[in-house]
């Protein structure tokens, strides 16, 4: 990771891309649960991705619970982030998957986000 005209304590997120270049600029992470059996949920939250891409998602996981699934992503910024939870494009899509309406938690701004590979199962 290259930090040269980076002064120490500036906050400033650097993502790595698997496979690609780094991604420097502020990036807020938010969780949507959604709650149920996850081997309901899945299929349904697969059908999101489809929907959206996955090569247009920065930072994306999703979380496998007891109870349900939770999925982390970043968006350009926190009034991106609760403009985009509240749109009716990601409702819709939410709804058009199949998945129940998810609990939003914003979480906060990105320090450093780093993935090796893609992990997929």
């Amino acid at each position: 990771m290259a930090i040269d005209e980076q002064k120490v304590g500036e906050a400033v997120a650097v993502q790595h891309r698997a496979g690609g270049p780094t991604v420097s600029g502020p990036l807020y992470l938010g969780a949507a649960h959604f709650d149920g059996d996850p081997a309901e949920l899945l299929p349904a939250y697969h059908r999101m991705l489809e929907r959206f891409g996955i090569g247009a998602l920065d930072v994306h996981l999703c979380i496998v619970r007891d109870d349900g699934l939770t999925v982390f992503d970043a968006c350009p910024g926190k009034a991106v982030h609760e403009q985009f939870t509240k749109s009716d494009m990601f409702l819709g899509a939410v709804a058009a998957a199949g998945l129940p309406a998810p609990r939003i938690e914003g979480l906060g701004d990105i320090q450093v986000a780093h993935l090796s590979h893609e992990v997929r199962p």
